[in-house]
């Protein structure tokens, strides 16, 4: 199933759990699949490539308003959008099977995630925070975005705390506990909940960029983009705002940077806003200018000083 969906499928597991209404959701679930397969012309407009993914989220969206789960309704949205037409029912009954199981599974641990691909896995903790970024509110999400950042930071510059959370022999359980530790009373619920899921959705080796990546989830979910610049020393409020709008310019949309001192480039600054990245460090002109260097002697085979009877010679 569609690496998204799984992790907007576990945040909302969490809530209904805590509801107690995993059971009602599951069956309201099932009745929807029901509901889409007993009628033709239902069947056809939910089920049709053709008809655009807003024109059938909308149709089921004004048809299940009221009569089922605001949680139901919210899997039935994102199941229309993330998942081909052609399959959008059979997501319905695949939904409606895992919180059966997690209701019968209720007061135990949840399920172990399968092993996914880097990007798969990346996809499935974004479709984690899709659902918990639906109950905050914007200045959550601003604060979420930064304490995110500033604890990607944190795990990075420390080799100990990486190799822990980088560890895939470490039980899952075991992360989660040290990222709740770290971070609990220090940070917003949702952040916790986040980062913690990261550890258990997302690929173990991969966890500085995973939580990275729900950085980028949190401003998109707010209409803004991150740029994440790394800079050799720290620059004035005047200059952050020179970059962040010539930055706003470029991206069409508000830019969040993301700033982080390393010493290591010499001089200059790196920026990177989703694939886009301009690399105007000191340390990356002098690579070029070893690599000219290089290439020019390769090219014209400049001979080394001379050596044992050569220097002799003449």
């Amino acid at each position: 199933m569609n690496p998204a969906l799984q992790g907007y499928l576990v945040a909302t597991e969490e809530s209904l759990a805590g509801l107690g209404g995993l059971a009602d959701a599951a069956a309201e679930l099932r009745a929807v699949a029901d509901l889409v397969e007993g009628s033709t012309e239902l069947g056809l407009a939910v089920n049709d490539g053709a008809v655009p993914v807003p024109s059938r989220r909308a149709l089921l969206d004004g048809l299940l308003a009221g009569r089922v789960r605001p949680e139901v309704g919210r899997l039935v949205h994102q199941a229309v959008s993330v998942v081909p037409a052609s399959d959008v029912v059979a997501s319905f009954r695949w939904l409606a099977s895992r919180l059966h199981v997690a209701a019968t599974r209720s007061g135990t641990a949840p399920a172990d995630e399968e092993l996914l691909g880097r990007l798969g896995s990346r996809n499935r903790v974004s479709g984690y925070a899709a659902a918990v970024f639906e109950e905050c509110t914007v200045a959550d999400l601003e604060e979420i975005e930064d304490q995110l950042f500033r604890f990607a930071r944190t795990v990075e510059a420390s080799r100990r705390l990486r190799g822990a959370l980088g560890d895939r022999d470490l039980p899952v359980e075991v992360r989660q506990e040290v990222i709740t530790q770290l971070l609990g009373g220090r940070a917003l619920p949702a952040t916790v909940r986040l980062a913690a899921y990261a550890a258990r959705g997302g690929r173990a080796r991969d966890i500085v960029a995973t939580l990275d990546t729900l950085v980028e989830d949190a401003a998109q979910a707010r209409g803004w983009r991150v740029a994440r610049v790394r800079t050799a020393a720290d620059f004035d409020e005047t200059r952050r705002r020179q970059l962040s709008d010539a930055l706003t310019r470029l991206a069409g949309t508000p830019v969040d940077l993301q700033v982080t001192v390393d010493r290591a480039l010499l001089g200059g600054l790196t920026v990177r806003v989703g694939d886009l990245l301009v690399d105007s460090s000191t340390r990356h002109r002098l690579d070029e200018l070893r690599e000219h260097v290089l290439a020019a002697e390769e090219h014209y085979q400049i001979p080394g000083p001379p050596t044992g009877r050569d220097a002799t010679d003449g």
